[in-house]
């Protein structure tokens, strides 16, 4: 994918596979929401999780987002590279000008009318991907 499709592509997929590897080398895959700003992929993450444990060992993680169902549709985006946690944790109420719009760019994404709301469960993980691969079938032709 084009930089540009790649934006598009992940600005228009809801949900991504995060995976992590456990502190005794075990590997784990959880579904996350997430939104990319053009550079950083943001993960809103329960904090009593065991994604989060894992992360908390060991930051370095991998993120597929993906679709298509036929094998000719099929197209998708890896992120690979360490995660840092922003804001508090859980996040609370208090301004972190870091989320700003990264906190507006979710609540638009996932449908809050009221805009984005801490729970008091989640914080955010931002993945400043050192390697991005991206694949879409829809552009083989028939020959390749």
């Amino acid at each position: 994918m084009s930089p540009a499709e790649l934006d598009e592509f992940l600005a228009g997929e809801r949900t991504c596979r995060m995976a992590t590897v456990g502190s005794a080398g075990e590997p784990h895959v959880t579904p996350l929401w997430f939104v990319w700003d053009g550079s950083s992929l943001w993960l809103n993450s329960l904090v009593r999780s065991q994604r989060w444990a894992d992360v908390a060992a060991r930051p370095e993680v991998a993120v597929a987002v993906d679709a298509g169902t036929a094998f000719d549709e099929l197209r998708g985006v890896e992120l690979t590279g360490p995660v840092a946690v922003v804001g508090e944790v859980p996040r609370g109420t208090a301004a972190v000008p870091a989320l700003d719009e990264v906190e507006r760019l979710y609540a638009l994404k996932y449908g809050f009318p009221t805009g984005f709301a801490p729970d008091g469960r989640h914080a955010w993980l931002r993945l400043t991907p050192a390697k991005v691969v991206s694949w879409d079938f829809r552009k083989m032709s028939a020959t390749d």
